[in-house]
């Protein structure tokens, strides 16, 4: 018996983050309907009404993640330019003819369904920024946020902005700055940056007065309870009062209009109140071994793109997760900013879902690349004797 063969849960890293994601579908799917099914019935006579449209974003995210995994990672950075002008493209036009909700335009309408650019700029960054520091890593050169990738990304952000979506430009404009600090970026590079957002952060706030007063509530939730802090108080009520085993499924209360956004942003807050602490930790956990896996397989990667892209991608989903959950239990002012696999979203659901594809089809290449290598090396291996036990050709005549 083999006594260094260990036992693994996985067969390997890929099957790790299949289900990783699956359970968390499972758990998002129960959720938006339990979440939602009283503002669907209110709103539009059929509590159903959000759970179809989250399960066919759920069909069209299958058939992209089988595409994703199947589809050669590399060929990806040849799409970048097209990519990145359908997505600005994108940006600008949901700036005219964007479908208004809430004051702010961040879906365009296409009859049948509606998609919002904004989410697809985030995974679009992240392999734009991917392709740039893959090449600097593999040729081993300096990196620095002085080159025109950063500032396209930069670009983008700024347009979300306008939407106005504060959250989501962030994380477009943010991703890229973590990728260049993992990639080496020189310690000073990142003080400027730090000094820079930290400018655009005053300056943004000062001139939407709204954003100051969302900070203000964030530090003292309850002298707005009425007002901007209405939402977090709401929250963490109901997180409060799910105790440790829950209100139990479907009989959450704060659904029934006490809470906003119960199945999209806060929807982790309805989760908490019905199936309590245990179950709360239970995600933390999926999201931790989901940024685990992540990790691992941008470790193995064979080479910079890959290396890079499978961060960006756990940065993304992972990073999500942390802002929102941070926000649901008042850690963070309110973002909007959706729970990968939980919250209501199409668009999201779907990028979300494409871009575990991607990171399966990394670590299914680097498998093989290492396959291969080992195959090569054992085959060196047993031909040396042969050839060390050849005699010299003088020795045959």
């Amino acid at each position: 018996m083999n006594m260094s063969a260990k036992k693994k849960f996985w067969l390997n890293d890929m099957e790790a983050v299949f289900m990783i994601m699956l359970v968390l579908m499972i758990i998002g799917t129960i959720n938006v309907f339990s979440a939602s099914f009283i503002t669907a019935e209110m709103n539009f006579d059929n509590p159903y009404f959000f759970l179809i449209r989250h399960l066919i974003s759920i069909a069209v995210g299958i058939v992209v993640f089988l595409c994703a995994v199947n589809f050669d990672y590399h060929r990806l950075r040849t799409f970048v330019p097209f990519l990145l002008g359908f997505t600005i493209l994108s940006l600008i036009l949901v700036l005219i003819t964007g479908v208004s909700v809430n004051g702010a335009k961040r879906w365009i309408g296409l009859g049948f369904m509606q998609y919002q650019p904004s989410e697809i700029a985030k995974i679009v960054c992240i392999i734009m920024t991917a392709s740039f520091l893959g090449a600097k890593i593999d040729k081993k050169r300096s990196i620095s946020l002085a080159n025109r990738t950063f500032g396209m990304a930069v670009f983008m952000a700024a347009l979300v902005e306008l939407e106005p979506d504060m959250g989501t430009a962030v994380l477009i404009g943010g991703i890229p700055v973590l990728l260049h600090f993992i990639a080496g970026m020189k310690t000073k590079w990142i003080s400027y940056a730090a000094l820079g957002l930290a400018a655009l952060f005053i300056l943004l706030v000062t001139f939407q007065s709204y954003r100051l007063d969302r900070i203000k509530s964030w530090y003292d939730p309850w002298s707005q309870a009425q007002g901007f802090g209405y939402q977090t108080v709401q929250s963490l009520s109901a997180i409060g009062s799910g105790g440790f085993w829950g209100m139990g499924l479907g009989k959450g209360v704060s659904k029934y209009s006490y809470l906003p956004e119960a199945h999209t942003d806060f929807a982790f807050a309805v989760f908490s109140q019905e199936n309590g602490l245990l179950a709360v930790i239970f995600v933390f956990f999926l999201y931790a071994m989901l940024a685990m896996y992540c990790g691992k397989i941008a470790k193995h990667a064979s080479e910079g793109f890959g290396k890079m892209l499978a961060c960006g991608i756990m940065l993304l989903i992972v990073g999500q997760a942390v802002a929102n959950l941070y926000m649901v239990i008042g850690l963070l002012p309110v973002v909007g900013v959706p729970l990968p696999f939980i919250s209501y979203g199409g668009t999201s659901l779907i990028l979300n879902m494409a871009s575990i594809g991607v990171l399966i089809n990394i670590g299914r290449y680097t498998k093989n690349s290492s396959s291969q290598k080992q195959l090569n090396d054992t085959v060196i291996v047993k031909a040396a004797p042969v050839f060390s036990r050849r005699k010299p050709l003088h020795r045959l005549k």
